[in-house]
């Protein structure tokens, strides 16, 4: 097993070198590249363009005015952080001459490479990338439509939603019960359950002391399993309950209206329901044909291009890409190397060798902090572990206090990479 030192040594933000893109190929090309979706994919690949090819026409594609960022918004929910901080705005893109369409794509045409809006326009391109991110399946899990969330909210969307679950636990009694769906696998952000899950068990142990919280998981298993464990023993014992799918796990219905979940064997009706419900990519990349039949995205996992459709790049959630996971870090690394390999494409190069690489940090507490690392390889076009590794278990305060203020810097620096 590769040490932890070892991954971390590898996580260095690649140059813009001339070994990637000659300086002559950069200066002439006006190519039109659109991108759908101002996530940290999309923006990262919008940013990443402008250097790379100055001269070419970016237009970024986006119904919200601004971003709401969904890592660290467990923190929202735990009460220790406001959800302005989550907030970023397009200025900073548009600063760089990158036009930002605020409209819906609602339609792709890849023969024709024309994007249909919900404004009523056209936007042509002679490359397009998708960063749509994820839907939700409504009725995935028998009940659970867009209705229900109201009661029931997943939270999985930063926004609206992340301030609706942080208020219903505010108001629930102590002793109250908290009931937490899982998802089967895949899903964006795969430790991103059991952060929440820590932080409101701390959020609990805080303010409630006499409520629980228990976990419906339709798997088995989780990323970082044996330190979430060991943090739920060690710092909120008897609070959280996990129940993993062979375990009557599996949340097959609900009832918003009467509040109450079911599996297989059970009824549960506890003071505040967290759905969180399978996942596929967004409509739009189903729309332009690049989805299978598994609802994600396959791609050429050294370009990023579509294997469906010709001239149409996926990054970030929406991608097939594992052993790559789907999280914020994955989507800005990809955003950046598509781009320069669409740079290379539109200078008649042929694409350049990469190493990709991904780091997920999880917050145990609000000063406490773990994570897993990992180094994936592209050869053939598809991807493959190279290297990975984890905290240590049983590590000291200060060192998970580290890891904390790892994660704080980590994030500043990829939203400033990504919005300016």
């Amino acid at each position: 097993m590769t040490s932890r030192r070892d991954v971390l040594a590898g996580l260095g933000a690649f140059s813009l070198t001339s070994a990637w893109l000659p300086r002559p190929a950069v200066a002439r090309n006006r190519a039109s590249i659109a991108i759908i979706g101002g996530g940290f994919g999309g923006a990262s690949a919008a940013m990443t363009l402008r250097t790379v090819l100055p001269d070419a026409k970016i237009t970024l594609i986006e119904p919200n005015p601004t971003y709401t960022a969904c890592p660290f918004s467990n923190l929202v929910i735990a009460g220790l952080r406001s959800l302005d901080q989550q907030v970023f705005s397009y200025d900073g893109l548009r600063s760089q001459g990158i036009e930002v369409v605020a409209t819906r794509a609602t339609d792709v045409d890849p023969t024709q490479r024309v994007i249909e809006t919900e404004a009523g326009t056209q936007i042509s391109y002679d490359r397009l990338i998708l960063s749509p991110g994820v839907d939700l399946i409504w009725d995935a899990i028998e009940g659970y439509d867009q209705s229900a969330t109201q009661r029931m909210p997943h939270a999985w969307k930063a926004g609206s939603q992340t301030t609706l679950l942080r208020d219903q636990l505010r108001a629930t009694e102590d002793g109250g019960v908290v009931v937490m769906s899982v998802p089967a696998a895949p899903y964006r952000c795969p430790p991103g359950p059991y952060e929440r899950a820590s932080l409101i068990a701390h959020y609990l142990k805080t303010e409630k002391p006499r409520s629980k919280l228990i976990i419906l998981d339709a798997k088995d298993s989780f990323s970082k399993q044996a330190l979430f464990e060991e943090t739920w023993e060690t710092l909120y014992p008897g609070m959280i309950d996990w129940r993993p799918g062979s375990f009557d796990g599996r949340v097959t219905r609900v009832d918003a209206n009467a509040g109450t979940v079911f599996t297989d064997f059970e009824t549960l009706t506890p003071a505040v329901s967290n759905i969180i419900p399978p996942q596929r990519a967004a409509e739009i990349a189903m729309r332009a044909g690049v989805t299978d039949s598994t609802g994600w995205c396959p791609i050429n996992a050294q370009t990023f291009a579509s294997t469906l459709q010709p001239n149409i790049y996926v990054i970030g959630d929406a991608t097939i890409a594992a052993p790559m996971p789907k999280s914020a870090f994955a989507a800005n690394a990809q955003g950046k190397i598509c781009a320069l390999q669409i740079a290379r494409d539109l200078a008649g190069l042929p694409p350049a060798p990469s190493v990709l690489s991904n780091t997920c940090y999880s917050h145990a507490a609000p000063e406490a902090a773990f994570s897993i690392s990992g180094v994936y390889g592209t050869d053939g076009g598809i991807f493959s572990s190279r290297a990975g590794g984890t905290s240590d278990l049983g590590a000291s305060a200060d060192m998970r206090a580290r890891e904390a203020l790892e994660a704080v810097d980590w994030y500043s620096a990829v939203t400033k990479e990504a919005f300016g």
